[in-house]
């Protein structure tokens, strides 16, 4: 326990020190919520473009910091040999991987608590909204996109990592139900869409935060990239 708590703080003051990185982080989401709600260009299929872009926008806050801005800064840890003496410590890959995801929902929380009041003022009202549930999907969200991204930050070079990660986010933004309708995704595009982490976890925060029981599909595809994504990345994750 001792290794992980160790390991732990070490994430937050490093994340703390990348006040850029996590600028990004916060920043893009709430750009992209304020733009689109205001802006009535994407196909949401709904009446107001904000029921649809809330529970789709904290979900790409996820996918953002437990995938790709996790995946990044790890891959160049690895390439700076940042990593490299953690090897001979008792701390071991899986504890890793375990404080990495844990520091991660320490910026969700910040996320979070900016992007949902900023939804509530661009006239967002969730009625009937389970926020237990949605909470639960977040954190099976986040163990499952952590996973991902350290699965690809953990055996490839930092520049290939990088152009990994973005190329991923963006397939992932696109298919996944977040700023676009499973609805307006032609059969095959929303059958492989509901298969993916980012289309399952959309899924579960648009029926929680909407007041309707979660498909159970859902849950079940968002399980399985949990359970199988982090103890892939820990066993295949290297050094350096």
């Amino acid at each position: 326990m001792k290794p992980f708590v160790a390991q732990l703080r070490s994430e937050l003051q490093v994340m703390l020190r990348n006040g850029e990185q996590l600028l990004l982080t916060l920043g893009i989401p709430l750009i992209l919520l304020c733009f689109f709600s205001k802006v009535d260009v994407l196909p949401t299929g709904t009446k107001h473009p904000i029921d649809f872009l809330a529970p789709g926008i904290l979900a790409l806050a996820v996918m953002s910091s437990a995938m790709v801005a996790l995946g990044i800064a790890t891959g160049f840890e690895r390439s700076y040999k940042v990593l490299k003496r953690l090897g001979a410590t008792p701390l071991g890959r899986p504890r890793l991987v375990a404080a990495k995801t844990a520091a991660v929902v320490v910026t969700e929380v910040v996320q979070f608590a900016i992007l949902i009041p900023v939804a509530y003022a661009l006239g967002w009202r969730p009625h009937g909204a389970d926020w237990l549930l949605a909470v639960a999907g977040v954190v099976v969200g986040t163990i499952a996109f952590a996973g991902v991204g350290l699965v690809l930050a953990g055996r490839l070079r930092a520049e290939i990592n990088l152009a990994a990660q973005n190329g991923l986010y963006l397939v992932l933004l696109l298919l996944g139900g977040m700023v676009i309708s499973f609805a307006k995704l032609p059969t095959v595009l929303r059958a492989i869409a509901h298969l993916l982490p980012s289309g399952a976890l959309a899924d579960v925060l648009h029926h929680a935060l909407s007041g309707q029981s979660t498909p159970a599909g859902s849950w079940i595809v968002l399980a399985v990239w949990a359970v199988v994504a982090p103890p892939l990345a820990a066993s295949l994750f290297r050094w350096e």
